[in-house]
């Protein structure tokens, strides 16, 4: 007897392997009909038709499709405040630059963060982690960023660690120290790197490092000093590149092995080339262009050109205000130019190669028992139906955690 079998799904997710899949590839579900998936001690064991076995607990599937868990590889989850009155100026044409004269932007969320406790960062993103699990993401990368200061920045990562303690799912916390710029704080750069940094390495040992490359944000070569030190301390580094300048950001995280680059919205053709020949994975993240500017980053061609693409919510109070994994997949598959196969592997397995995870984002033996049974007997409703809720059962760890 084993702790949970699900019966008659049709199985579908990325074909079976290890790390990310690439180029055409991505269009290649392994899709299995009228499928058993038998999971023990939080692992899946046997997948089959017609398995012998018993469960300890059963599912009668009875051909709905059954996915790996979501992996939503890109999120600033934790934050304090809204900013909603914002978003309703700039709907009555405010630009961004009179928000930000005006207290708003960024820094309206970092004032928050600042004045919210640990305990309350961690409250407002378990509420919103709850929510995500309820659309199928079982694993969600979390950023710090908000904090702008050595202090809050620890706050903020000791809340996602407090948070995800409490959360049936996975938390993967990032350290985006180098998210903003404090137009109060000169030498931010120099603080971070010096002080922040340091920090994060003593409590935080091997967590991944974040920046954002942007005129407004951090240059190209304050990036490079950030990452050229976190690197020698023996952290991954991951960075949000061109989502509305091409800075050149992409080649050179392409060349220093980064894990990721994320958003990609004016890549130019010669970056998208280099990233299609590297074993760096393009992050898209097309919440933000349908809530802010209707701008996306162009998925087709880095899968053109051989690479492997990852999406995500880039789940955030200002430009991304969304938790749900299956509006984002509608989203890249609608401007970025997924098809819906390759939305799945976007959202699973190569997601989990963003993140690092080899044990996750495929149905097979010998991984985690992360699933999602959706309300569909066909894998592209995912897609094609936006704005419900597919989810019929979530499983973490081999745990029924929704439905069932």
């Amino acid at each position: 007897m084993i702790d949970l079998l699900i019966r008659h799904a049709r199985v579908v997710g990325p074909a079976p392997g290890r790390g990310a899949v690439r180029g055409r590839g991505m269009q290649q579900l392994s899709v299995v009909d009228v499928c058993d998936v038998a999971v023990d001690a939080g692992m899946i064991v046997h997948v089959g038709p017609g398995l012998p076995v018993i469960g300890r607990r059963e599912i009668e599937a009875g051909g709905r499709v059954l996915l790996p868990g979501l992996i939503d590889c890109h999120t600033h989850m934790c934050w304090a405040g809204s900013r909603v009155d914002e978003w309703e100026r700039r709907l009555a044409g405010a630009t961004y630059i009179e928000l930000l004269g005006s207290g708003g932007g960024i820094m309206s969320t970092v004032r928050a963060v600042r004045l919210a406790g640990e305990e309350r960062l961690a409250e407002l993103l378990l509420e919103r982690l709850e929510a995500a699990l309820s659309e199928g993401s079982t694993t969600v990368e979390v950023k710090s960023g908000y904090g702008l200061s050595t202090q809050s920045e620890l706050k903020m990562l000791r809340a996602i660690d407090l948070a995800a303690s409490k959360w049936s799912g996975t938390v993967i916390k990032t350290a985006c120290i180098g998210h903003a710029m404090d137009p109060d704080e000169p030498r931010a750069v120099d603080r971070t790197i010096r002080e922040t940094l340091p920090a994060v390495h003593a409590e935080f040992p091997g967590v991944a490092i974040d920046a954002y490359c942007e005129k407004s944000a951090w240059s190209l070569e304050d990036c490079i000093r950030l990452f050229d030190v976190a690197g020698e301390l023996g952290h991954p580094c991951r960075v949000h590149a061109d989502q509305f300048t091409s800075m050149g950001m992409v080649g050179a995280g392409v060349r220093r092995g980064f894990r990721s680059v994320d958003h990609l919205e004016a890549s130019t053709s010669e970056d998208i080339e280099r990233l299609g020949d590297s074993p760096t994975l393009g992050v898209v993240l097309p919440c933000s262009g349908f809530h802010v500017d209707g701008r996306y980053a162009d998925a087709r061609r880095i899968i053109d050109a051989g690479g492997a693409v990852a999406l995500a919510t880039n789940c955030n109070p200002g430009s991304a205000p969304c938790v749900s994994m299956p509006m984002a997949m509608a989203l890249g598959v609608r401007f970025c130019g997924l098809c819906p196969a390759e939305s799945i592997v976007a959202g699973t397995a190569n997601a989990a190669s963003v993140l690092g995870l080899e044990d996750r984002g495929r149905i097979e033996p010998g991984l985690r028992g992360d699933l999602v049974l959706i309300h569909a007997t066909d894998e592209r409703a995912l897609v094609h139906d936006f704005g419900t809720r597919h989810a019929d059962v979530v499983i973490t760890g081999g745990r029924i955690v929704r439905g069932g």
